[in-house]
């Protein structure tokens, strides 16, 4: 990246053109000095690989910087180079999509890597949500059988809080390209599924993998980006899961060109192994888990925070799985769209929940996380059970908002998770409330897909559901402690005893 600014004879430059700047990064002065080289500036701290500004005095009078960096950003750069370009031309503000603590080189490169590795959860995670219904029809298979089916595929819970449970042991850098490798492998192997069932077993295996995948992103981001920054670091991750889980539906309707056609959206995810072989070479192991800290704390001597999260995600996933995982279905029966026309509708609703991401990302690290959460949860589970009572555009706008509710939730409760628990412990207790939140998934598509089948419609039988956000949002104004802006040692005091 080349960035050339020029200040013309007969004005006088900006003062702080010859001193060290303090805004995206700050720099620091160089040596090199003589000629026509006013000054020189290298970067203490910023997101760049390399960094070299250079101030030179014109011929003419004028003044010319020039700026010469490399970002640390692998697979995301390209999406960062026009916003960084504008920010280093307009020096002393802080860019507004910044984190509000300045990342150095590499807590950029981590998390750039980690939000790679959230694209294979994403795309993992979404897909058999995605295709259900086409493959259930090209099996003859029942909704109930489909409910079945979408639950059974979530005890792969089990494998995820294995592979967790010992990235607590070993450490985080070998376990997360390896559960990403297994997701995308079983996942293409599933598309050589000959019936329902076989897909299912493959899926327990991709989902419990990919599972991994998402619960070790967000531990390795809690410990190593900033204190005030922790939030925003996990809605960057949402994101990008989100991101990957867009691949899936812009893939979708291939499902609709002839039988078969779902598979090739299971195929697709080997090109996931590219991003899992970049983070095999390029991710470091996280500091904290380098640095001194109890190996085998016990599960039991922090069991009212493992109650009070796994409480909180089985309330949460009761309403929220069924809502996302039956949409397509009534989407398509109901409604009468077909694959294109669902895949359309779920990139406008669902994109602008990045809105909601952010904003409660930001608002979370800022303001606190439980309001932020509180408000959220109700007001996503609301809005979205009112997009299954319409049609038209009003379905459309439900939908859209009620997604921008919920994506708030998401960064404000979901960092809990790694912060309320010392580091040789993150994993394990992070598989666990991940088991009981997908228990909660299972009890909600359950009910929901039989209620389904026996002619209630689909508003009834979530509307019954919602009282699982309802009670979280009680759970969490009056028992969820307040964790924004401190630091992971200050929460759990055993991390800072060797």
């Amino acid at each position: 990246m080349r960035v050339v600014i020029h200040h013309p004879a007969g004005s006088d430059p900006p003062s702080h053109v010859f001193e060290p700047r303090a805004d995206l990064l700050t720099e620091v002065a160089l040596d090199g000095l003589g000629g026509d080289v006013a000054a020189r500036f290298g970067c203490a701290e910023g997101p760049f690989r390399s960094y070299d500004r250079t101030v030179r005095r014109d011929p003419d009078g004028g003044v010319t910087e020039e700026i010469r960096a490399r970002l640390a950003m692998p697979v995301f750069a390209p999406l960062f180079w026009v916003p960084i370009r504008m920010s280093l031309r307009r020096p002393g503000r802080r860019p507004p999509w910044a984190p509000a603590d300045r990342f150095d080189a590499r807590t950029t490169t981590v998390l750039c890597l980690l939000a790679a590795l959230a694209m294979v959860d994403g795309y993992v995670g979404t897909v058999m949500t995605q295709t259900a219904t086409f493959a259930a029809q090209d099996f003859g298979a029942s909704h109930s059988s489909q409910g079945t089916a979408l639950a059974v595929a979530r005890t792969g819970v089990l494998l995820s809080i294995v592979l967790a449970a010992r990235a607590d042991r070993i450490g985080r850098r070998i376990l997360l390209p390896l559960s990403a490798t297994i997701a995308c492998v079983a996942t293409a192997g599933a598309a050589l599924s000959p019936n329902l069932a076989t897909l299912t077993v493959m899926m327990v295996i991709a989902t419990g993998a990919a599972g991994a995948v998402g619960l070790l992103v967000g531990i390795v981001a809690a410990e190593e980006v900033p204190a005030g920054s922790r939030a925003y670091a996990y809605s960057l991750l949402v994101m990008s899961s989100g991101l990957g889980a867009g691949v899936c539906i812009w893939v979708l309707p291939v499902a609709d060109m002839g039988r078969g056609g779902w598979r090739v959206v299971y195929a697709v995810a080997l090109l996931g192994l590219s991003l899992a072989l970049l983070a095999h070479r390029r991710l470091p192991e996280s500091r904290r888990f380098v640095r001194p800290h109890a190996a085998s704390p016990s599960l039991r001597d922090h069991s009212g925070r493992l109650i009070l999260l796994a409480a909180a995600g089985f309330l949460a996933a009761l309403f929220v799985a069924p809502a996302f995982q039956f949409q397509n279905d009534y989407l398509r029966t109901v409604r009468g769209f077909s694959a294109a026309r669902i895949s359309m509708f779920t990139i406008a609703t669902g994109t602008p929940a990045v809105i909601g991401i952010v904003v409660g990302g930001r608002l979370a690290d800022r303001r606190g996380r439980r309001a932020v959460g509180a408000v959220g949860t109700v007001t996503g589970a609301l809005l979205l059970l009112l997009s299954f009572t319409t049609g038209g555009w009003a379905l459309w706008a439900w939908a859209t908002a009620g997604g921008i509710g919920a994506g708030m939730t998401v960064p404000s409760l979901g960092v809990y998770r790694p912060e309320l628990f010392p580091t040789g412990l993150r994993g394990r207790a992070a598989g666990v409330i991940e088991a009981i939140a997908l228990t909660g998934s299972g009890v909600g598509l359950l009910v929901v897909g039989r209620l389904v089948d026996q002619g209630h419609g689909y508003a009834a039988p979530l509307a019954l559901m919602a009282v699982g956000p309802v009670l979280l949002a009680v759970l969490v104004l009056t028992l969820f402690p307040e964790t924004a802006r401190r630091e992971l040692e200050d929460l759990n005091p055993e991390d800072g005893v060797e």
